[in-house]
């Protein structure tokens, strides 16, 4: 799939924990008409059939709104759900690896904390890169920290998009004017909100609002 940096404007990362009984499905296309332009998959609990399931219908669900949809770390499900491609961490496969088995055609995203890992991504066919965490997270406790002048730097350092994840919500995300990220990627902003498609919209308007600042 083709995609345009523009999609990556807000990138919303799935995480079930925060839904009670909500089914993902449902919740993701409350995000979808609030006005997220990226959909990642991350499930970690789930067995394979049930993730491969979900994947099925949730790239269906993104394709209806014509939203690129990526799963994070799991290349099989990517392939076998026909995904538009894949995101892979610093921990999981080396991206050079990840683009031959996903091929030309998909998107593959990289996790990057450093400039060094950036360059190195980008070199092994990287099509944009997480960088993170910009904020302190609930979500990933243990995730390292990126300062704004490291962030800037990697945005200087490679010629692809680069979004911001980590801790990032309605009251912080202008602290990112200037990095020169053409978005952010969230989890709990979206779906741990009580209105998934108000919390989509005032972010994405936001966001519109940070990147052109």
């Amino acid at each position: 799939m083709k995609f345009d940096k523009k999609d990556l404007l807000l990138y919303a990362v799935t995480d079930r924990s925060w839904l009670g009984s909500q089914p993902l499905a449902g919740a993701v296309e409350k995000a979808l008409k609030g006005g997220a332009t990226f959909v990642q998959l991350r499930e970690k609990n789930l067995d394979e059939r049930e993730i491969l399931k979900e994947a099925v219908e949730i790239k269906e669900l993104c394709r209806k709104y014509g939203v690129p949809f990526v799963v994070n770390d799991n290349i099989n499900i990517a392939i076998e759900a026909d995904a538009d491609g894949v995101h892979v961490g610093q921990k999981d496969m080396e991206a050079g690896i990840a683009r031959k088995l996903i091929g030309r055609d998909k998107i593959l995203g990289v996790s990057v904390q450093t400039v060094e890992q950036a360059i190195m991504a980008e070199k092994n066919g990287a099509d944009y890169l997480g960088v993170g965490a910009v904020f302190y997270t609930v979500t990933k406790a243990d995730a390292d920290y990126v300062d704004f002048e490291t962030l800037t730097a990697i945005c200087k350092a490679v010629s692809i998009p680069v979004v911001a994840i980590g801790g990032i919500n309605k009251d912080n995300i202008m602290e990112l004017a200037g990095s020169g990220i053409c978005g952010i990627a969230v989890i709990s902003a979206i779906f741990a909100q009580a209105d998934i498609e108000k919390a989509a919209a005032q972010l994405k308007e936001l966001v519109v609002k940070m990147v052109n600042a």
